[in-house]
């Protein structure tokens, strides 16, 4: 059974007392009791004595990331006594145990902790730590890039006694998240999001609550968003919530791929056609790599089944993966073309033929931007291209001359010039944490009842743009709807069921709530 800790560094009593009590209400099956700045030996003992599960002592040494500057022998002394229950256990560095042999081997978790890389002989530094008089082998490192949770996977399998194998860092998160599909012996979480003792380290809500850690096992399916950055997607708070309500053994999670074709490519490789222990069965594409992966799926081979609208757009945000013949066979879609489509309609009350000869003016030239001019076009709207860099609004507007309607381009600054019926923001301008910025600051058009303004912004569900229309008294349309729209899209595809649309999107409205004021 693979635990879940909540690890706690202790400050103070008071405020160590709090954080446990938080601890142990989420559903903490046990507790890291970091020691580092308390080496007071009642204190420490009244804390455990506070906790009904098993603890972990840990006493940090300054030189492997904590901060503690005790000698070694004093340092295993104080934790070694403290852990006199059955079940709980001392954290000691490797380099500790190589030099002092008082210690109790049935409750040692022997550990090695690199922050800034993976350790160069990894598999070697396992084998020493397997090799020393102790329960558990722990091994924790800086993740490069998401690759390298890959080995930790491995590691976890291969066990030879109970081992903890986790990466830190944004890259690193789902070596914790999937540590129970993997059988490791624990996870790492945090009590809150301000009182974290190592980089990347989910809270325990959110591995509970999001992640679905109560329901996970060996044979959980594995989905995810391809991004970067990656950590504040709502993707899996969506899909997860989705899940859950069709009672689907499946977890979705941030996966954080750098920038570039290579980097996307050996991401596919070892995650997707690979024959690692993770093989994920289904992915969504964000920013940057859309492009990215409907280059990969058209490199891949002639069996890559890739729908015409997004090769037409030049972009794929919705990667099935087939593992029924053995192969995975591979597809692409693009679910942002329908979900721009049907967030208009539903808006304004109209049938998709009745978009013919609208004026529209799309903001921004990338990804989203590209999709809104290819899905709009493509149903006889006139399009203008609006962008700060108008070469590139130009160059978007030249792909699609031969669509039914019209595509032109435009500079930014004229766009309160003309008069259009339908406003599409596509860009990044107003997203949080910059929620004070507009496209229409710059150059305010006209706006009545009959104008419809669509922000595909949907953190803040409300922004600035769509204000400034509401107070213009124009109808309004926000990115929530968009993203819940293009998010059932995906869960339809992978699963072949009909998505649950307002459990979707409740949870991702209750994720975007602002807190309660005092």
């Amino acid at each position: 059974m693979t635990r879940l800790c909540v690890s706690i560094y202790v400050h103070d009593l008071p405020q160590a007392k709090r954080d446990l009590a938080e601890a142990l209400e989420a559903g903490a099956e046990m507790i890291e009791l970091r020691l580092d700045v308390i080496t007071d030996e009642p204190l420490a003992r009244e804390l455990v004595g506070l906790c009904p599960v098993p603890c972990i002592l840990t006493c940090r040494a300054a030189y492997e990331g904590g901060d503690c500057t005790l000698d070694d022998a004093t340092r295993i002394g104080f934790v070694d006594r403290l852990s006199d229950r059955p079940g709980d256990y001392v954290d000691i560095e490797l380099a500790a145990v190589r030099q002092v042999a008082a210690h109790d081997p049935s409750k040692t978790i022997v550990s090695a902790h690199d922050f800034k890389s993976r350790p160069d002989r990894l598999y070697n530094l396992m084998e020493e730590l397997g090799a020393q008089p102790a329960a558990v082998s722990k091994a924790a490192w800086m993740a490069r890039s998401i690759r390298d949770c890959q080995e930790a996977f491995e590691l976890m399998q291969a066990r030879q006694r109970p081992t903890i194998a986790q990466c830190m860092g944004e890259a690193g998160l789902i070596s914790r998240i999937l540590a129970k599909k993997f059988g490791g012996f624990l996870t790492f979480a945090a009590v809150r999001e301000t009182a974290t003792t190592a980089p990347g380290q989910p809270t325990i809500e959110q591995l509970k609550c999001v992640y679905r850690w109560d329901l996970l096992n060996t044979s959980t399916r594995v989905f995810g968003v391809v991004g970067s950055p990656i950590a504040h997607s709502m993707s899996p708070v969506v899909h997860n919530a989705a899940f859950s309500h069709a009672g689907i053994d499946s977890v979705y999670v941030p996966l954080l791929v750098n920038p570039g074709y290579e980097s996307f490519k050996a991401f596919m490789a070892t995650y997707v056609i690979g024959d690692g222990p993770l093989l994920l069965d289904g992915l969504s594409i964000t920013i940057p790599h859309k492009e990215n992966a409907l280059r990969f799926l058209q490199e891949h081979g002639d069996g890559v089944d890739i729908e015409p609208l997004a090769r037409s757009i030049g972009a794929v945000n919705t990667i099935m993966v087939d593992r029924t013949t053995g192969k995975p066979q591979l597809a692409g879609r693009n679910t942002d073309y329908a979900a721009i489509v049907d967030t208009i309609t539903g808006a304004l009350g109209l049938a998709t033929t009745d978009l013919a000869g609208k004026r529209v003016a799309v903001i921004g030239a990338g990804g989203t931007g590209r999709t809104a001019v290819a899905a709009l076009s493509a149903v006889g709207a006139s399009v203008v291209v609006f962008n700060r860099t108008h070469d590139r609004a130009e160059a978007l507007a030249s792909e699609f001359d031969k669509t039914p309607g019209a595509v032109l381009a435009a500079p930014l600054a004229q766009l309160g010039m003309r008069e259009f019926d339908i406003f599409v923001q596509t860009t990044s301008i107003g997203m949080s944490p910059n929620i004070d910025e507009s496209p229409f600051d710059e150059s305010m058009p006209a706006l009545g009842a009959r104008h419809l303004v669509f922000d595909t912004v949907y953190n803040p569900p409300m922004t600035k743009l769509l204000r400034q229309a509401s107070s213009a008294g124009a109808i309004t349309a926000g990115g929530v709807e968009m993203f819940i729209r293009q998010a059932a899209h995906q869960f339809q595809l992978w699963t072949g069921r009909p998505p649950p649309m307002e459990v979707m999107r409740n949870a991702l409205e209750s994720r975007l709530k602002p807190p309660a004021g005092p």
